[in-house]
């Protein structure tokens, strides 16, 4: 009898078996990588509209605002003139299972509108921005000078 070379059934079944551990200790770190990068573009997206109010407020000399809305955060002029768009400049729009929470720790008032000023030297009131998702949640409390981000709490799922 001639013996050919190659694998046999038990060493295929091997191989296979040990592939399919090794695929199931990489999906979660996987799945658990593209959460945190999911979140991490929420937070980049969210400081994004605060740069642009910040640089919009310090080149045109006058106050801009960003609002919250229904599913949506708004960029428009706290003043519109006669031949603006009265229209957000910029949004920023998240699902029905994300929510981003503004707070004042400076406020007077208990229960203050949702509306973040930027005065046109480019100074905001202090804030505190908490953003909840299904990929995880993030805290983050904005300068009143400088209007950048110092992260409290940064947590993906």
């Amino acid at each position: 009898m001639r013996r050919e070379k190659g694998f046999t059934l038990i060493e295929i079944i091997i191989a296979v078996a040990m592939m399919l551990l090794i695929l199931a200790v990489a999906v979660p770190s996987v799945s658990g990588v593209l959460a945190d990068r999911r979140l991490r573009r929420s937070l980049d997206e969210f400081s994004s509209l605060v740069r642009q109010a910040q640089e919009r407020s310090t080149t045109e000399r006058r106050s801009y605002l960003i609002v919250w809305g229904d599913h949506q955060v708004g960029l428009r002029a706290e003043v519109v003139q006669k031949d603006e768009d009265p229209k957000p400049i910029a949004t920023l729009r998240w699902q029905k299972n994300e929510s981003f929470r503004l707070t004042f720790p400076a406020a007077l008032e208990d229960e203050p509108p949702a509306a973040w000023v930027f005065w046109s030297s480019g100074n905001c009131e202090p804030a505190v921005v908490k953003y909840q998702g299904p990929d995880g949640g993030w805290t983050a409390k904005y300068s009143a000078l400088t209007a950048r981000a110092e992260l409290i709490n940064y947590a993906s799922k």
